[in-house]
């Protein structure tokens, strides 16, 4: 009679579980598909509401917590349910070091553990928990979260860091191969290859991999409403010159997250950024006609300096010397086997933008805008300097956001480096390379 009684009791703890999980899954999904059944226009309530969902369901599980805390089941959901906002908490934290303590191979306990040390900051004990947990069973979460961790772990060495960010990336495709349909998974890869871009060279196949990735996170119901995936996204954008997109992304995730203050800031960068560009272009960096033809006077095929031997070796490889070309009659995309040669009439400091931006004009008086990355903070041309581009790549812009419109052509030029200033090339302290932030 006794072991049926315990037999009764088991099952019936084992329904109360059942019923606890669903409840903390509800909590979570209130979260996730917040948007679904909000609008937009609620996003500052989200947090707060969020968590008066939190309370409610604490104050039901705490009704069954007499007869279920020394069991490690409740306790997870008990932690998970405190974890689902974005701070820490020291009640989560207990519940989950108490419930691997009695269930070590409880792998959601260990991957919330993680979480919660992650936003306390403990990033040591956060990979602790993820890598533990990944012995037990391989998952996910657990993958992902680990890529997160490694590239924010301190390192002496610049080449750790860059082991570090390869790994991530490793793992995260394999979070990615565990469930191609999980849309945080991918949001995960297109952070670990966009620190991968940055950190190990810009090629440029690491930037499309993470522009991929991040257009698979933002098909998806769940990751969609994620802010730090758009403000992410957008950064690369901007760095891409896809300033449209650009703009775009930092406006959703500032709609999504009230609170997220670097969203509109950058949106508003960019769009001063293009006011002031198109603005420059049209009068011509404000250079007065007369100063402005003295300037082109000056201009001659000598400013091409090393371009005009044969034995030139231009960026994309090709050796000899390099014909110049009117600015107006640059094709859109790579021009190969010319150069473009002008007076420099006014600059923009890369200081809160992506690149450092000079306008030139050549001798047909065609101003065009050119913009040089990973530049050090001491580089930059004057006005009335001769730049010659070698073998420029031309894009043109047609910008349209919140009413306003941007129409311009653009040089873009991946090093300082690559230019000849005044008939002569730039030195190595010229360059550093670019770094973005993202969250």
């Amino acid at each position: 009679m006794a072991e049926k009684e315990e037999s009764g009791e088991a099952g019936e703890d084992k329904t109360e579980l059942h019923i606890i999980k669903e409840l903390v899954d509800e909590l979570y999904n209130f979260r996730d598909c917040y948007f679904e059944t909000h609008s937009v226009e609620d996003a500052g309530r989200k947090d707060n509401d969020v968590k008066q969902k939190m309370e409610q369901t604490l104050k039901k599980l705490e009704e069954k917590e007499d007869i279920l805390k020394h069991k490690a089941e409740f306790l997870l959901q008990k932690g998970r349910c405190l974890n689902v906002t974005p701070d820490f908490s020291a009640a989560a934290e207990e519940c989950l070091s108490r419930a691997v303590k009695l269930d070590p191979c409880l792998v959601e306990a260990w991957n919330i553990l993680g979480d919660q040390y992650w936003k306390r900051g403990d990033m040591i004990a956060s990979k602790n928990c993820f890598t533990g947990a990944l012995q037990h069973e391989k998952n996910k979460v657990s993958l992902r979260n680990l890529s997160m961790v490694l590239r924010q772990l301190p390192t002496a060495k610049k080449d750790e860091h860059g082991k570090h960010v390869l790994e991530s990336v490793d793992l995260a495709r394999e979070a990615v191969q565990l469930d191609v349909s999980d849309g945080t998974s991918w949001c995960i890869l297109g952070n670990a290859y966009l620190s991968l871009f940055f950190s190990c060279g810009q090629n440029p196949q690491f930037s499309q991999q993470a522009l991929s990735a991040y257009a698979k996170a933002a098909a998806d119901r769940i990751a969609c409403s994620m802010p730090d995936l758009h403000f992410n996204r957008a950064n690369l954008f901007y760095y891409e010159e896809m300033f449209g997109c650009a703009l775009e992304g930092y406006s959703r995730a500032a709609a999504l997250d009230p609170n997220l203050e670097e969203a509109p800031e950058k949106e508003k960068q960019v769009l001063e950024y293009l006011e002031k560009v198109t603005e420059l272009i049209q009068n011509k960096g404000k250079v007065k006609t007369r100063r402005l033809k003295t300037m082109l006077s000056n201009l001659n095929t000598s400013a091409l300096g090393p371009c005009s031997s044969p034995q030139f070796r231009a960026p994309s490889g090709r050796v000899g010397s390099l014909e110049p070309r009117s600015l107006s009659s640059l094709t859109h995309g790579h021009n190969p086997g010319v150069a473009a040669l002008g007076k420099v009439v006014f600059s923009l400091a890369s200081q809160g933008r992506m690149a450092f931006t000079f306008g030139m004009v050549d001798s047909e008086e065609t101003c065009l805008v050119v913009m040089v990355y990973n530049t050090a903070d001491t580089w930059g041309v004057l006005i009335g300097d001769s730049v010659v581009v070698p073998e420029p790549n031309v894009k043109r812009h047609s910008i349209t956001h919140k009413d306003k419109s941007y129409d311009f052509k653009s040089i873009r030029v991946d090093s300082p480096l690559l230019l000849i200033v005044n008939g002569k090339l730039q030195n190595a302290q010229s360059q550093i390379p670019v770094s973005i932030s993202y969250r």
